[in-house]
Parts: C-alpha cells; structure tokens; sequence
C-alpha cells in the first residue's frame, strides 16, 4: 500500500515537473542578444550575458534586444549650407544599445527606437551643415590647392608645367579646406550624442553616405567647371602665344645675326677680291704699260659710249685710241 502510494506520489511529481518545464520557466540568453526581464510591465532584472536563466511562468516577460553594433540609413535631406547654397545629404549611422533598461523604459520596441534616433540624427546632420561652408563639406584635404616643388622644372611637349601652374593660380580660387569632411562627421554624431544618453544608446558615427548638389547648384558648379577649364585653355593659350613671340625673337635675331654676318665675310670677300684685282692690273701694267693703257680705254670706251647724248670733239685726249691703235703721238 506504502509502495503504491509512493508510486503515484513520484507520479504527480513528475507531471507536475512536466507541467512546469512546458510552462516555460527558463530562458536562454545568446551570445550577441541581451534582455530585459519585466514582471507586470516592472522592470526587475535585466541580462547581458550569454546563458540560461530562471524566471517565473505566466509573471515574467522576456524581452530580447541585439547587443551587436546596428546601422540606421538616414532620410535624404535638403539643407543650405553656410552659403546658402542647397545640398541633398543622405548620412547612415552606427549605434548600439548600451543600457537595455533605459532603452526599454523609453522605446520598448526597435522600430520606435529606429524612428526617434532618426529624428535625433537627422536634426543634428542639419544643424551642423548649416554651419559650415560647402567646401568644407564636400572635401576632406586641401590637396586641391598643394603643388610640388620639387626646384627642378618638368618639360612635356616643351611647356614648362611650372609657367602653367603660375598662370592658372590665382589667390583665393579654391577656399582652404579647415576642417574637412571627417571633422564634420564627428560634429555631427557629437551633436546627436548629446541626446541619446538618456536613451540608453550608444552612437558610434555618422557618415555621409552620399552628397549631391541640388539641381540649381549643380547648374552653377558645371557653369564654374566651365570657367575653370576655360582659364585652363586660356592659360595654356597665352603662354603659347608667349612662346611664339618669344621664337619669333629669336629667329629675327638669328635671322640678323645671320645677315650682318653674311655681310661682312661679303665685304671681306670683296675686299679680298679687289687687293687681288688691283694687284694684278699693278702687275700687268708693270709688264706693259702701254698695253695696260691702250686695254683699259677700250674698256672705258665700252662702258661710257653707249651714253654719249652729245657730240665731242675727236681732238680730246680721251679718244687718242679710237682712231690710231698706236696712239696719237
């Protein structure tokens, strides 16, 4: 009788331990998963290590949140920069849940969490491309504005990239970048940090996943894209006219040096040329005088009759040899 009452005492027990597991009395913490345990909408414990736990059945509520780090892709956004100039931002962020009772207690839920922290985030991208210049929201060096100097000048197709650069720079054509892109994520996600600790959410950054002129600033930006290269044809235009004048010099130069020169070992050769001359008549005439002179008349006869316009006396001395080969005596 003991025994059977025994048995059928370890039997209730058993169903009764049945009963109570299916109830559901534990609950599994994963690894990359926290909870929040609430008994009535109470907050009476929470967990952020992995393991199994205990809670009471039908009481206890479980409530699992991620403990990985999670992203939020920001809304598309038309904002005026300093300038008064519009851009459209779209920014994604990174955040986690460092506190999983305060996020409980003020968004239960991801999507509202998800639907707050986008507002937060969105504002603060707002407030802060307000601040700053578009420059310095769309660059992050000032690499634009760096030129290498190396001392030595670089020749390609016989321009010197030097006499280029001098031509295209000009003072305050592109604005020094101060900050840069990076610093303005950070202001950003510092902006919004300073709401969310009371959320109990830790916001790790803010990036600029995509920045695009709106449509009448990208009109400007071609204009000046326009401008810039047309300085840039300018540029290489003027110094070409400067090199043609700079060659034309030089080949009117060398043109008279040439020439002066030309001219003087033609004045040179002449020179030359009448010593020898005058040198052989000397020694002709030495030979024969009478000859030389009888030979040079006939050679005046020839150059000087032709523009005889009037008569002259035969009688003259000058005509001894045009009618007696021997002279007149």
């Amino acid at each position: 009788m003991n025994a059977k009452k025994l048995l059928i005492l370890a039997g209730i027990i058993v169903v009764v331990f049945l009963i109570f597991l299916l109830l559901g009395p534990f609950y599994v913490v994963n690894e990359g998963s926290q909870v929040v345990i609430t008994r009535f909408g109470r907050i009476i414990n929470t967990r952020t290590d992995a393991g199994l736990y205990f809670k009471l059945p039908f009481t206890d509520m479980v409530t699992v949140y991620p403990k990985r780090i999670l992203s939020l892709d920001g809304d598309s956004q038309r904002i005026p920069t300093k300038e008064n100039q519009f851009i459209i931002v779209d920014t994604t962020s990174r955040w986690r849940i460092s506190d999983p009772k305060l996020f409980y207690q003020n968004f239960k839920t991801l999507d509202v969490a998800y639907n707050r922290l986008s507002d937060i985030i969105d504002s603060s991208v707002r407030t802060i491309i307000t601040q700053n210049r578009l420059s310095e929201i769309v660059r992050s060096s000032n690499i634009i504005n760096e030129r290498k100097n190396t001392g030595q000048l670089v020749e390609t197709d016989g321009v010197e990239t030097s006499q280029i650069e001098e031509l295209l720079t000009q003072p305050g054509a592109s604005e020094a970048v101060q900050k840069g892109r990076m610093a303005i994520s950070n202001e950003m996600a510092d902006e919004a940090r300073k709401m969310l600790p009371e959320y109990g959410v830790e916001l790790l950054d803010i990036v600029p996943r995509q920045i695009k002129y709106s449509d009448e600033l990208t009109e400007s930006v071609y204009n000046r894209m326009i401008k810039e290269r047309s300085q840039v044809a300018q540029a290489y235009r003027s110094l070409g006219e400067g090199k043609k004048a700079e060659w034309l010099g030089r080949l009117e130069n060398e043109k008279r040096t040439i020439s002066s020169q030309a001219y003087k070992k033609a004045e040179e050769l002449k020179g030359l040329a009448d010593a020898e001359a005058a040198a052989i008549y000397a020694q002709a005439y030495q030979k024969d005088p009478e000859f030389y002179t009888f030979w040079k008349s006939l050679e005046s006869y020839k150059t000087t009759m032709p523009d005889f316009d009037t008569l002259y006396s035969t009688d003259m001395e000058y005509f001894k040899y045009m009618y007696n080969s021997r002279g007149r005596e």
